[in-house]
C-alpha cells in the first residue's frame, strides 16, 4: 500500500462523537511511551501527524486519521500511566473500553509492545480483556532497532511464548521501527489485505 495522504480529522473524548463514516478503523493502543505517535508519524510518512510528546501519557482523546481517504487510523489514549490521579485514570479506562466495545467501525486493533521488554503484565492483562471479549486484535512490537544483537528475536519470542500459554491461535504480529522504518511495508500490506476483503 502506498499512502497518498493522511489528514487529521478530529479528537473526541466519547466513541459516539467519533466521525459518522462506514470506513474501517484501524486503532492503536499500547502503555504510555510505547512510541505510539512516532511510529503513526512512520507508517504514515508525515512527520508531525500525530504529535510526540516528552510527557508520557499526554493522549487523553480518541484521535481520527484519514488515510488515502478508504480508511482511519485512530490513536487511543495510552494505558497505565501511574502519574495520572484515580480520577484521570478511570475517565481514561472507560474511553478506552467504549470505543474499543461500542465502535462498529473498528476493524482491528493494535497493541504496541516496546520490544526491549521482557512481558509486562499490564500488557498481558490488556490482550487477555480483548480475548475476553472478542475483539480482533494484531501486536506491533516496537522500538526494534534499540536492541542488541539476539535481544529483539529472544523479547519477541518470550512474549509470543507466554501469550501461546492461553492462545491457542496467536493473533498477527509486526516488528518496527519509527528510526529505522522497519515493518512499514508488511503492516501497510496487511492493512490493504484486510480492506481487500471487506
Amino acid at each position: 500500500m502506498n499512502i497518498t495522504s493522511a489528514e487529521f480529522v478530529v479528537s473526541n473524548s466519547r466513541a459516539d462523537m467519533c466521525p459518522d463514516t462506514n470506513l474501517p478503523e484501524y486503532a492503536f493502543i499500547g502503555r504510555s511511551n510505547v512510541g505510539k505517535s512516532s511510529l503513526i508519524n512512520m507508517l504514515t510518512g508525515r512527520k508531525s501527524l500525530a504529535m510526540t510528546s516528552a510527557t508520557p501519557g499526554k493522549t487523553m482523546l480518541i484521535n481520527h486519521f484519514l488515510i488515502n481517504k478508504e480508511w482511519h487510523l485512530v490513536d487511543l489514549p495510552g494505558y497505565g500511566y501511574a502519574k495520572r490521579g484515580k480520577k484521570a485514570m478511570q475517565q481514561l479506562q472507560n474511553i478506552i473500553e467504549y470505543y474499543i466495545l461500542e465502535r462498529k467501525q473498528l476493524t482491528c486493533l493494535f497493541v504496541l509492545i516496546d520490544s526491549r521488554l521482557t512481558p509486562q503484565k499490564i500488557d498481558l492483562e490488556f490482550i487477555e480483556w480483548l480475548g475476553e471479549h472478542g475483539i480482533p486484535f494484531g501486536i506491533i512490537f516496537t522500538k526494534a532497532d534499540k536492541n542488541k544483537a539476539g535481544e529483539l528475536k529472544k523479547n519477541v519470542g518470550t512474549f509470543l511464548a507466554k501469550l501461546a500459554e492461553q492462545w491457542e491461535e496467536l493473533p498477527p504480529h509486526f516488528i518496527t521501527s519509527s528510526e529505522k522504518r522497519i515493518g512499514r511495508a508488511e503492516f501497510l500490506d496487511y492493512i490493504e489485505s484486510i480492506n481487500q476483503s471487506l
